[in-house]
């Protein structure tokens, strides 16, 4: 009989109301091992938050959630404490950093190292000091765990060149779709969703950001130029941004008259995202650099169609299943928009191949390899 470990995995943020991409991988693994391992013990830190319901503790899955003041106290001092109380055989730290000082062997999950990269300060106060935070952290957490996991071989030969790491410190486990990214819904569902948000019929939807990567201002630029070569064509909702940033740029571009065509539905929790893009009618997904890319496999699972960059991680993942763009391009992009938008044929193709391509992705694969992984860790 297989020795039995005690596994801790640290999910620091997965109880925040709004989660973002590697909250939701981490939740969504998390749930699948639940169901695929009811041998090994573990133990899951998180930072107390206002959604503590979106996971429960099972038979063998013991959860701890733990106040603090702050990201870095909680990750420096509140995790080790704890951790030392547990006796654990590792921990495998989700979110691309870790305590700097662990009384017990560790694995990284890296999403990506795009902080490492460049740090231009464009982006909130909260994201710089986030970025300063793991420029510093990162380089000693990656020397000091047993192995690296990420999300994509584009990411992985980054890290592996970039940290100039051996091989087979880094492995890939690729992110996947909920179940609930899917074609299902009810048309009367849908049309209460759109209706509660004050939706149009139609439109193109983008996920804005003020993280510098997203290329929100070229995504707005290519818009205005679609509209002007299509006057009656269909406003753009998104999300996640201020509208007052979109504003400004219309201004100094001298296009305010397109103000109208803009919507901004404000934050959508996650478990309502399915029902976006399922009544959308074309995705924008044109980053400057992603290490996996979830959304636009999100997008493709609903039967949206996808345009989105031909650089970094998007080309792997969306394989041949969306039109790809120069993201630094936007006149590009307006061109790909046009194209979709005005060919019907295209636009079904893109559908079809999608959901295909989508359907390569799930959450159950992802758990059982890092199920495996879990299992075969030799820890010295």
């Amino acid at each position: 009989m297989k020795t039995k470990l005690r596994i801790g995995i640290e999910v620091q943020r997965i109880f925040r109301e709004k989660k973002h991409g590697m909250e939701v991988v981490a939740l969504e693994l998390i749930r699948e091992l639940q169901k695929l391992d009811t041998y090994n013990e573990y133990i899951l830190y998180a930072r107390k938050d206002v959604d503590e319901k979106c996971l429960s503790e099972t038979a063998n899955f013991k959860i701890k959630s733990l106040p603090a003041r702050s990201y870095f106290t909680w990750e420096q001092f509140t995790l080790p404490a704890e951790v030392k109380k547990d006796r654990l055989d590792f921990l495998h730290s989700t979110c691309n950093t870790s305590a700097l000082r662990l009384p017990v062997p560790m694995m990284l999950t890296l999403h990506d190292i795009i902080y490492l990269e460049k740090t231009d300060f464009k982006g909130t106060a909260y994201q710089n000091f986030g970025n300063l935070y793991r420029k510093f952290v990162v380089p000693k957490i990656v020397d000091k765990s047993k192995l690296i996991i990420t999300v994509s071989n584009y990411e992985r030969e980054v890290i592996l060149n970039r940290l100039n790491l051996p091989e087979d410190k880094v492995m890939v486990i690729y992110n996947a779709v909920s179940p609930k990214f899917n074609t299902s819904y009810p048309s009367a569902q849908l049309d209460r969703f759109r209706k509660d948000h004050h939706l149009p019929g139609d439109f193109i939807l983008f996920l804005g950001n003020t993280a510098p990567k997203k290329n929100t201002v070229n995504v707005i630029k290519a818009y205005v130029d679609y509209k002007e070569a299509n006057p009656e064509g269909l406003p753009l909702v998104i999300l996640d941004y201020d509208k007052k940033l979109v504003f400004e740029l219309l201004a100094k571009l001298g296009k305010q008259q397109f103000e109208k065509d803009f919507i901004f539905p404000g934050y959508i929790a996650s478990e309502e995202m399915p029902l976006l893009y399922n009544i959308s009618r074309l995705f924008l997904y044109p980053s400057l650099r992603e290490s996996f890319g979830l959304p636009l496999l999100e997008a493709m699972a609903c039967g949206v169609p996808v345009i989105t960059s031909n650089t970094s991680s998007m080309p792997e993942i969306a394989s041949d299943a969306a039109l790809f763009v120069d993201p630094l391009d936007y006149h590009q992009i307006k061109d790909q928009i046009i194209a979709v938008l005005n060919d019907k044929e295209l636009e079904v193709q893109l559908k079809e191949k999608g959901l295909k391509r989508a359907a390569n992705f799930t959450w159950k694969s992802s758990a059982e390899q890092l199920l495996s992984v879990y299992n075969s860790l030799s820890i010295s």
